[in-house]
């Protein structure tokens, strides 16, 4: 599998988001080269802060809803930022196989969760994690992102801090 063509379709989901006002995460679910579901992240615009539609949980959502008949394991999800620990349990739970992220996220991550230390149901998960793919691509847009001072979302947090200071 091409990780760079399907990487880049996540970033230009992130790019989108972005010229939307959005934090810029995209994230692409294929498989057998097949494009199954993308997503962007949504609802970070403002005073606000919807934390349940991250683009991995619109993209799952939509792969849900396209009832196409795919064995999950053999799905890779394209992330532009590294799963939070909803996103990443969402994807174990959802039997995804392969995840590919681009950014790290320092403050919020998931994918570094020991799963052996955890419950049954996750620890007998064979989810692989493959980091920095693109990383540089997509930390361009982190830093666009905020740098804008109309941008509100973790602005004051410790993601923005080591993202501006790359």
């Amino acid at each position: 599998m091409d990780y760079a063509y399907y990487m880049q379709l996540a970033l230009d989901q992130a790019e989108r988001a972005l010229a939307e006002g959005e934090f810029p995460v995209g994230c692409v679910m294929a498989a057998d080269g097949k494009i199954l579901a993308t997503g962007s992240r949504k609802g970070t615009i403002g005073n606000g802060g919807n934390e349940i539609d991250h683009a991995e949980m619109v993209a799952l959502r939509h792969l849900i809803d396209s009832e196409d008949p795919v064995d999950r394991a053999e799905i890779v999800v394209f992330c532009t930022m590294e799963p939070c620990l909803m996103c990443f349990s969402a994807l174990i739970l959802g039997g995804i196989g392969k995840i590919v992220y681009a950014y790290e996220d320092v403050m919020g991550g998931g994918t570094g969760c020991e799963l052996s230390r955890l419950k049954p149901l996750y620890q007998k998960s064979a989810i692989v994690v493959v980091p920095n793919q693109m990383r540089a691509e997509s930390l361009r847009l982190f830093k666009i992102y905020f740098s804008n001072p109309a941008n509100r979302y973790w602005r004051q947090s410790l993601l923005a801090e080591y993202t501006l200071r790359q």
